[in-house]
């Protein structure tokens, strides 16, 4: 070979290696910060775990997801090609419709279409040469995220040069800092929690006072109605009340900076659930790793952080503790039902009823889980034709709270029409009318049938409208602002649920991690399920929890704006740019504003999706007379508990990027 030859054959080489120099697979990357409407991204899985696969095509690598799924890579103008094949997973159902997008540099460099079950796997290869950002979407086809369980197979990055993996995602540019907003709550007494009770005539009586101050502190009441009697230490009140009324008590608390005083309305009649349920579920953190101890220690943690002195009250499991029938554990296996027809508990969860004893010793509230079908989501033993028996078990336990999940009742039900909507639901209402216990019964499916509309009409107390929530933006923001609308079939005794909150360690099973959700999120979190008169129930591990989310969690007026007795759910007055105001009717006459500079709302390009650069706050300019307000008006900044000054005509907001300003305004 002459020299000539030679040195051609040599710098091909060389240009060969420096084009690919580095192949980079997409499931070797942090999936921590890609998102995923349901569940998390999984590495050379599918969304629920299973081996990828489209149309019967098996994939042993990429990443397996949900929509609305985004994930944000930095190529630093570094990357070459990205090649992948992308479809519905085979794991999912009919409804499945979605449209994958690749983006460079806010560009859509190639689209799908819509895809669905049973559509072959579209392959895609791009030169993303000079791209800084590559985006990766899926996207929902119009038609919501119901079955929407889309794959990244064989999808991989080809570079120019070397890489670290750590540098390739791309993190949010916006701070994940925490910040503490609220002061610590002094050492002078104040009462809180919910100002009004339901109970039924004759049925127990359980309500625990919530308040804050230097402790030892001790309680009384006046005009405390007969049958009920006040623990001065523990502030419990306890007994049944027999005559129907509503009953004004002044609740009484002391300690050595002095006293607090507070009326309590307690009704008695055909309601219960008068303010939305406040209280931790065990679903979002443990799945089915759940056990009898995990749920004690829970209780606990509820006491020791202080949660309970702030109104939260119920400790709910969620599923898993039944019987399995399939099961290969030898502590789910064992006999479904008793001889009688009553359900039995797995050998995780011994005694149910000695465990609902030890929640109410400390003045909480236990809470259980079924589905009106044969099986749970998970697999469990459910209530189908043993509503009564269950409703009974329930009852004779201490339970105090029902979550009912949907699940297998479609082996059951005709079709989803409205009747057989309702029929389960009404079936097992029946059932704890029977009882002479208290039970909430919250409905769970998922908002099928504008559930809105007919959960009060089958005895519902609070009623999913959203399928799962999970611990990212594109979640809370579809799910939260997505209850624009529900505000008018809400109220005293009957919520709408936008599902639980996704702040502290969750995980959903043994494996915890922290929310992904930023702390500017995380307020925007809690503060529009305050302003949705939604049920606030805790998914993370109580037992865990950071300064920021305790302190995220024990704002009392914060708390307050939820608990409020007026039952009114906040409606959107605006929405235009990305900059939503949120407005509810408080009982005093004054209103809570919650303002959120969110992304753009309604028909969204795929670029729209991510966040591809910093950020700079939002002003967002409410009018008075957008509130009937006229003359001076007093604002409070609720998270800072700081009162802003008095205006007139109007006030502006500084709003962060995905974050809010919570205020309370008040006509002079």
């Amino acid at each position: 070979m002459n020299k000539i030859a030679s040195f051609f054959l040599i710098s091909s080489l060389f240009l060969a290696s420096k084009v690919f120099a580095q192949t980079v697979w997409l499931d070797e990357l942090d999936l921590t910060i890609m998102q995923a409407g349901w569940r998390s991204p999984q590495p050379r899985k599918s969304v629920e775990g299973n081996t990828l696969g489209i149309v019967g095509q098996r994939f042993e690598r990429g990443i397996g997801t949900h929509a609305v799924s985004t994930f944000l890579l930095n190529l630093d103008k570094k990357g070459k090609r990205f090649t992948a094949f992308v479809g519905v997973d085979d794991e999912t159902g009919n409804k499945a419709s979605i449209i994958f997008s690749v983006l460079g540099d806010k560009k859509v460099l190639w689209e799908s279409g819509v895809m669905k079950k049973g559509d072959t796997a579209r392959k895609v290869d791009l030169d993303v040469d000079n791209i800084k950002l590559l985006g990766l979407l899926v996207g929902d086809a119009g038609d919501g995220i119901d079955c929407d369980h889309g794959d990244w197979c064989d999808a991989k990055l080809e570079f120019s040069e070397n890489r670290p993996l750590s540098e390739i995602v791309q993190t949010d540019f916006v701070s994940r800092e925490p910040y503490v907003m609220t002061p610590k709550a002094p050492d002078r007494l104040r009462i809180n929690g919910a100002r009004v009770f339901g109970v039924r005539p004759g049925n127990p009586f359980l309500y625990t006072i919530a308040a804050t101050g230097k402790h030892p502190m001790t309680f009384s009441a006046q005009n405390l109605p007969d049958g009920l009697a006040l623990d001065a230490l523990s502030g419990r009140i306890t007994g049944v009340m027999k005559q129907p009324g509503e009953y004004k008590v002044t609740l009484i608390a002391r300690n050595e900076f002095g006293q607090a005083e507070r009326e309590f309305r307690i009704l008695v009649g055909d309601k219960i659930c008068v303010t939305p349920p406040m209280g931790w579920n065990s679903w979002n953190c443990w799945a089915c790793a759940v056990d009898d101890q995990k749920v004690r220690a829970a209780a606990d943690a509820m006491v020791m952080t202080g949660l309970m002195n702030h109104g939260w009250t119920y400790i709910n499991i969620d599923d898993c503790w039944e019987i399995k029938p399939d099961a290969t554990e030898a502590q789910l296996q064992g006999e479904q039902r008793d001889r009688n027809g009553m359900i039995n508990t797995n050998k995780k969860f011994p005694d149910m009823k000695a465990l609902s004893d030890y929640v109410h010793s400390k003045g909480l509230k236990l809470g259980i889980y079924s589905s009106p079908g044969p099986l749970t989501c998970a697999g469990f033993t459910a209530s189908y034709q043993h509503e009564e028996n269950d409703a009974q078990q329930f009852a004779d336990w201490g339970i105090d709270y029902l979550k009912y999940d949907w699940c297998s009742y479609d082996r059951i039900a005709k079709d989803r029409s409205l009747p057989e909507l309702k029929k389960p639901y009404i079936v097992m209402r029946s059932a704890l009318d029977k009882l002479q216990r208290d039970i909430v019964y919250s409905l769970c499916q998922y908002g099928w049938g504008k559930v809105w509309e007919w959960g009060a009409e089958v005895g519902g107390n609070c009623w999913r409208t959203t399928g799962d929530i999970v611990d990212n933006w594109q979640s809370i923001s579809t799910i939260g602002f997505g209850q624009a609308g529900h505000e008018k079939y809400a109220g005293p005794g009957h919520w709408n649920d936008p599902d639980m909150l996704v702040v502290g360690l969750v995980g959903w099973g043994p494996q915890l991690h922290p929310t992904k959700l930023t702390p500017d999120e995380q307020y925007t979190h809690i503060s529009l399920w305050s302003l949705l008169s939604a049920p606030l129930l805790i998914g993370c591990n109580l037992g865990k929890l950071d300064d920021f989310t305790l302190n995220l969690l024990t704002n009392d007026e914060v708390i307050e704006i939820n608990q409020d007795p007026l039952g009114s759910q906040a409606k959107r007055l605006s929405n235009e740019g990305g900059k939503q105001i949120w407005v509810k009717e408080m009982e005093d006459g004054s209103k809570a504003v919650g303002f959120f500079y969110t992304d753009p709302e309604g028909k969204r390009t795929p670029a729209d999706y991510f966040n591809w650069e910093k950020q700079e706050n939002a002003k967002i300019v409410l009018k008075a007379s957008d509130l009937g307000i006229t003359g001076k008006f007093a604002v409070r900044d609720i998270w800072r508990q700081k009162d802003l000054g008095v205006y007139t005509r109007e006030y502006v907001a500084d709003v962060p990027y995905h974050g809010v300003m919570l205020v309370r305004i008040t006509q002079l």
